[in-house]
C-alpha cells in the first residue's frame, strides 16, 4: 500500500491510496470465510458451506466492502499518524476514467480531497476590551412584572377580540423561507402574551384578533431576540433558540383575558409560601429580587455571545470554503443550492468559533470533566422538571436521571460542547478586561 498527500492549495490537499492485490486479498480471503461459517444455504449444513461457493456467489460485494474498510481505516491512521487536521471528511474524488475489473487481481488507486484546519493563534490579554452590561431595574420594568405576576393569579375571561393586556392561546407552527408551514418543523401550543411583544408593528397585529385568525411573525424581531423567551415559548433549548431564523404562524384558539389579583395575604401566601411576605413592600422587595437574578443571567448571556463576537473578529484566518460547500451538499443531500447559499455564512461563523474554542482549551490546558457535564446534565434536568410543574426529584433520584440521560449520545454530546463552552467563556472573562456598563432594561433589550 501506498499513501501520498499532495498540497492542492494552502487549506486544500489530495490524498492518493494505492492498493495492491497483496494488501487486500488476505482481509477478503478472511472474511469470505467467516462468511462460509455463518451462512445458511439450501443444500448445506450450517457452517459447513464451501468458502469457494461464497465467493462465486458473493465475492465481488465481500471485496467492495473490504476495500471500503481499508480504505476508510487506512486513510485514517494515515492522518492521525501524520497529525493532519481536516475539516469535515474526506471527500473521495471520482475519476471516471479509471475503471476496475473486482477481479480479486486489481491495481486500485483511489483519491480523496481533504479541507485542511487554518493554524489558529488565539492569544488574549488585558489589552482585549469587551463591554460586561450590568442592568438596572427602572420602575416601568418592574410595574410591568408586578403586574404579569398578579394577572397570572387573576380572574380569567374570554373576550371575543384581543386587546393589548391580553393573552392569546395559541398553536406555533414554524414556516419555510416560502411561507409555507415547514414539515417537521418545531411547533408548539403556547400562551403569547401580548404585552411581551416588544417590536409595536407585530403588538398591533396580535390585537384586534379573534378566534380561529391566523398571523406570521417574526419571533426574533417580536421579543427582541431574547433566546430565553423564545426558547420558554417553543419549549426548545435556548441555543437552538438563538439560531432561529424562520417565521412562525400563529394560529389563535382562544383569547384570554386576566384580571390583576388583588394584593392581600391570600395572593402572597399562594406566591411565596405561607407567611414569607406580609405586605405590598416586601412584595415589591421580592419581586425586585426575582427581576435582578433574571436580568444577572440575561447579562452574562449577553456578555458570552459579545466574547464569541469579539474572538471570532480578532482572531483571523481563513476556511477552505468551496471544500466545506461541497462536502456539506454530499452529507445533506436535501440542501438546495440556495439554502446553502443563505446558510453558509452562518455556518462558517460557528465553525470559526469552534476552532477557536478547540485552540483556547489546548493552549491553556482547560480539563473538562465527566463531573462537570454531569452537573450541568442535572441542572438542565431540574430545569425542564420545574417547567413542567413536576417536582424536583432528590439528589440521588437526579444523578440517575443525569446518567441515563448521558448515555443518549446526542444529550452528551450537546452538555459536552455546554460545558466546554461555559470553560471557554470563564478563561476569556477572567484574561479580558471587562468594561462594566450601568444600563437601564429597556435599553438592554433593544441592543443589537
Amino acid at each position: 500500500m501506498d499513501i501520498t498527500k499532495e498540497q492542492t492549495g494552502d487549506l486544500n490537499a489530495v490524498v492518493k491510496i494505492k492498493l495492491n492485490p497483496e494488501d487486500y486479498q488476505p482481509r477478503v480471503e478472511k472474511a469470505i470465510k467467516d462468511q462460509a461459517k455463518k451462512a445458511k444455504l439450501p443444500g448445506f449444513r450450517p457452517g459447513m458451506v464451501p468458502p469457494a461457493h461464497i465467493k462465486k456467489m458473493y465475492g465481488r460485494n465481500i471485496l467492495v466492502d473490504e476495500i471500503n474498510n481499508l480504505l476508510n481505516d487506512s486513510l485514517n491512521k494515515y492522518l492521525d499518524d501524520e497529525k493532519i487536521a481536516v475539516l469535515g471528511q474526506p471527500l473521495p474524488k471520482v475519476d471516471e476514467s479509471k475503471q476496475f475489473n473486482w477481479d480479486f487481481k486489481d491495481a486500485f488507486e483511489f483519491d480523496y480531497e481533504l479541507g485542511l484546519a487554518p493554524e489558529i493563534a488565539a492569544d488574549f490579554s488585558s489589552a482585549d476590551k469587551v463591554t460586561a452590561y450590568d442592568i438596572q431595574i427602572d420602575e416601568e420594568t418592574l410595574a410591568s412584572r408586578m403586574k404579569n405576576i398578579r394577572k397570572s393569579y387573576g380572574k380569567m375571561t374570554n373576550p371575543d377580540v384581543s386587546a393589548a393586556d391580553d393573552v392569546l392561546y395559541s398553536d406555533l407552527q414554524q414556516l419555510s423561507p416560502d411561507g409555507a408551514v415547514f414539515e417537521d418543523g418545531i411547533s408548539n401550543t403556547t400562551s403569547v402574551r401580548i404585552e411581551q411583544i416588544q417590536d409595536e408593528a407585530i403588538k398591533q397585529q396580535l390585537t384586534g384578533l379573534k378566534k380561529g385568525d391566523t398571523v406570521d411573525i417574526d419571533l426574533q424581531k417580536a421579543f427582541g431576540g431574547q433566546a430565553a423567551r423564545i426558547a420558554a415559548l417553543l419549549n426548545i433549548d435556548e441555543d437552538t433558540a438563538a439560531d432561529l431564523q424562520s417565521n412562525f404562524r400563529i394560529t389563535v384558539k382562544n383569547v384570554n383575558r386576566l384580571a390583576e389579583a388583588d394584593l392581600n395575604q391570600e395572593f402572597f401566601d399562594k406566591l411565596f409560601g405561607e407567611g414569607t411576605v406580609k405586605s405590598e413592600e416586601e412584595f415589591t422587595a421580592k419581586i425586585k429580587e426575582e427581576l435582578s437574578q433574571m436580568m444577572s443571567q440575561d447579562a452574562e448571556r449577553r456578555l458570552d455571545k459579545d466574547l464569541l463576537e469579539y474572538a471570532v473578529e480578532k482572531v483571523k484566518f481563513e476556511l477552505p470554503d468551496e471544500f466545506l460547500k461541497r462536502w456539506l451538499k454530499v452529507t445533506n443531500e436535501k440542501l438546495s443550492d440556495d439554502e446553502l447559499q443563505g446558510g453558509y455564512a452562518d455556518f462558517a461563523h460557528n465553525l470559526k468559533w469552534t476552532l477557536i474554542e478547540n485552540q483556547i482549551i489546548k493552549d491553556n490546558n482547560i480539563e473538562i470533566k465527566y463531573e462537570d457535564v454531569l452537573a450541568l446534565a442535572k441542572q438542565r434536568l431540574d430545569a425542564q422538571f420545574r417547567m413542567y410543574g413536576q417536582g424536583v426529584p432528590d439528589e440521588e433520584q437526579m444523578a440517575q436521571y443525569a446518567v441515563q440521560f448521558l448515555q443518549e449520545r446526542e444529550n452528551a454530546n450537546r452538555i459536552f460542547e455546554e460545558v466546554k463552552a461555559q470553560k471557554t467563556f470563564e478563561y476569556l472573562k477572567s484574561v479580558v478586561t471587562l468594561d462594566r456598563k450601568e444600563i437601564d432594561y429597556k435599553d438592554f433589550s433593544s441592543l443589537k
